[in-house]
């Protein structure tokens, strides 16, 4: 059973929330939140296995909120959910090791199909913004002066370019000719090696390093 816990300010958007997931036998709504602060506190008692994070609250925000439980809880996934598809809060809160990022309009399936996703390890972004998310970080981009030092090797390389062009596992896994669990396998060693948590912080360390 996959245990959730919904964050956002607005009761009716977490009930909505709550009734689309529990039509899923596999997903539990176990808490919900209506600030950042109440949302690390639960994520602290309850242990979730995802959380559904709105980003602008009253009081503290979900970003902050995000950061800390990246970083104290890292077994409970984070997926930012917003109404803005290019929301300076959810570039951020991407940086600082979240999920996935959906909008509040998703339809009920793809909600709970971020939700499986999520937590399995996989990344979950609303299709129509992916792209938007790499162009938004490759024009965030500053140019190094020098060539980015890394250990990654090139069938790495190979994989991160591809993660870079928003290309699922079974994509990369077809184009590169290998099987997708030696996919997941190189991405989770691509993650080691950079020191970060998901593919998505693969990805824009690919943009900021200029190595795509």
């Amino acid at each position: 059973m996959i245990t959730v816990l919904l964050v956002d300010d607005q009761p009716v958007v977490r009930q909505g929330f709550e009734m689309f997931l529990s039509d899923d036998p596999r997903i539990r709504v176990v808490g919900h939140a209506a600030s950042g602060s109440t949302a690390v506190e639960q994520v602290a008692a309850l242990r979730p296995d995802v959380v559904l994070m709105d980003v602008r609250m009253p009081g503290r925000d979900g970003l902050s909120a995000t950061r800390d439980i990246v970083e104290r809880f890292p077994e409970s996934r984070v997926i930012v959910v917003t109404t803005f598809d290019l929301d300076e809060y959810v570039f951020a809160a991407l940086d600082f090791g979240a999920a996935g990022f959906l909008l509040k309009d998703a339809d009920p399936g793809e909600l709970v199909a971020a939700v499986l996703t999520v937590s399995e390890g996989g990344t979950a972004i609303a299709d129509r913004v992916t792209t938007r998310v790499a162009r938004e970080f490759a024009r965030r981009r500053t140019t190094p002066t020098k060539a980015v030092e890394h250990d990654l090797t090139a069938r790495e390389m190979d994989v991160v370019q591809k993660l870079a062009n928003g290309k699922s596992n079974e994509d990369i896994a077809a184009e590169l000719y290998i099987e997708p669990s030696t996919v997941k396998t190189h991405i989770g060693n691509i993650a080691r090696r950079l020191g970060v948590r998901t593919r998505v912080q693969i990805v824009i360390w690919a943009y900021r390093s200029g190595v795509v």
